[in-house]
């Protein structure tokens, strides 16, 4: 039974044709994900995607615009009890040169191509939101 909804917001970091990503292990899975995370009681969507660059990148972002809004229901691949809700925006990092992982749970980051066939994200809407990435750019 469904009785816990978790909104969740990300950010689409691109540059030179490729995507920011970050590789972590949540509950024993490794992923790779766009980053952002989890909106805090009180906080709104810009607000969210802004801290969480700041606490797990060390940057500052400007928003550029919407991306996508996930539109179908879905169950958390982690909680049976939560549904999730998924926002994305193309941001851009204002200071890159302080770009610095402060999250001990991102063990690495990468620059995706955009321009590849195969779509490398295993979360459902990260995949389509990677699909939107390359309609948009290429």
């Amino acid at each position: 039974m469904i009785d816990n909804i978790n909104v969740r917001v990300y950010a689409c970091v691109v540059k030179d044709k490729k995507v920011l990503t970050l590789f972590e292990e949540y509950a024993g899975e490794p992923l790779m994900k766009f980053p952002g995370g989890g909106l805090e009681y009180g906080e709104g969507l810009i607000d969210c995607l802004k801290r969480e660059f700041e606490e797990e990148l060390n940057v500052h972002i400007e928003i550029v615009e919407h991306l996508y809004t996930q539109e179908d229901f879905l169950v958390s691949r982690f909680k049976d009890n939560e549904q999730l809700l998924t926002i994305y925006y193309i941001v851009k990092i204002v200071n890159e040169e302080d770009f610095i992982i402060l999250d001990p749970c991102i063990e690495k980051i990468d620059w995706i191509e955009i321009n590849t066939k195969e779509n490398p994200f295993s979360l459902p809407v990260d995949k389509i939101v990677f699909e939107k990435l390359k309609e948009k750019f290429l």
